[in-house]
């Protein structure tokens, strides 16, 4: 089942006796748990039927004779296993899996990793509960997942917004959420969430972010690529080297995907390059700076800039400086 079909079980109370989430994305396990947890008993129900443990603090032996036991005062009784990849010889479940209380709800979460579905534990699950895995999303996909979460709380956010906070908080979903809440409690909602307001609100630079430091170095504007360099070198916690070094190395790609597209109609670049096609002309101008031999010498300090900032064949130069070293290799390239 996938996250809205169970959600609709869970608001629905047409549920299954166990649940087994599992993947590398936390963010919709987390949502499931909460749901479970706040939707199939009343607060008077829970105090005697609804039991959340966490891997660490128990043992199978434990959540089996917990499901086992008949509900009281209540028709349901709910079994909660939080960070349940802690567990201790989780294969030992499959004997209660097999046969499982019919007035028991089992729910465990297994975050950060998935089992394998061709062992027999694995196939067990398949076969006798419900199985939901939470795959991560790929970086390239977090802009169009803040603007659906945007838009479905009925607010609107401009294309740079989207594109500022997802190349400064990455793939954390919960991370981007969070962030995303508190705007929403500041502005109303006829407002567009913009790069101000972001700035005003949450605290990433509208000027001095990864995505303005793309934007100078595509045009191959030297002055603004080393004042917002100069910047993240002076705010080096905020702005991590390796972070910036992976962000250009997947800009510099997509400038070479570019340069080998056969079709340069705007959807047929955007399907390729896995962006908004709003962007697409930014990535037109880079090409235009950058031929494919210099990308090639590009992607070559990348790698030797990405050891070094790691300590390979650095003894002493501090990371604010191997980025202005860096810089300058491509500005000048």
């Amino acid at each position: 089942m996938n996250y809205k079909q169970i959600q609709t079980a869970i608001i629905d109370k047409d549920l299954a006796p166990v649940y087994f989430l599992m993947g590398e994305e936390p963010y919709y396990i987390d949502k499931l748990i909460k749901l479970f947890s706040e939707n199939i008993l009343n607060n008077e129900e829970k105090e005697l039927n609804q039991i959340i443990v966490y891997g660490k603090e128990t043992t199978t032996e434990q959540i089996i004779s917990q499901a086992k036991q008949f509900p009281f005062g209540s028709e349901r009784r709910v079994i909660i296993i939080k960070e349940a990849q802690d567990l201790k010889n989780i294969e030992s479940l499959d004997s209660y899996i097999e046969k499982p209380q019919p007035n028991t709800i089992l729910i465990i979460a297994y975050k950060g990793k998935s089992i394998d579905k061709r062992k027999k534990f694995g196939k067990t699950l398949a076969k006798k509960c419900i199985v939901f895995e939470s795959k991560k999303l790929y970086e390239n996909k977090v802009p169009v997942w803040i603007s659906e979460y945007v838009n479905k709380r009925g607010y609107k956010i401009s294309n740079e917004a989207t594109l500022v906070l997802a190349e400064h908080l990455g793939s954390n979903l919960t991370k981007i959420e969070n962030e995303l809440e508190k705007l929403t409690l500041v502005i109303e909602k006829n407002q567009e969430i913009t790069t101000e307001l972001i700035e005003r609100h949450i605290g990433i630079s509208k000027e001095y972010n990864i995505f303005e430091l793309q934007n100078a170095l595509g045009k191959k504007d030297i002055l603004q690529a080393n004042k917002i360099i100069n910047h993240f070198s002076a705010n080096s916690k905020t702005y991590n080297i390796i972070a910036i070094i992976n962000s250009l190395f997947s800009f510099f790609q997509k400038v070479m995907l570019y340069h080998f597209a056969k079709n340069k109609d705007r959807q047929s670049l955007s399907n390729l390059l896995k962006i908004n096609p709003f962007f697409i002309t930014q990535y037109q101008i880079a090409a235009q700076h950058y031929s494919k031999k210099q990308l090639f010498y590009i992607f070559t300090y990348l790698k030797e800039y990405d050891l070094r900032s790691k300590g390979l064949n650095n003894k002493s130069t501090s990371t604010q400086e191997l980025l202005k070293e860096l810089m300058f290799r491509i500005t000048h390239i």
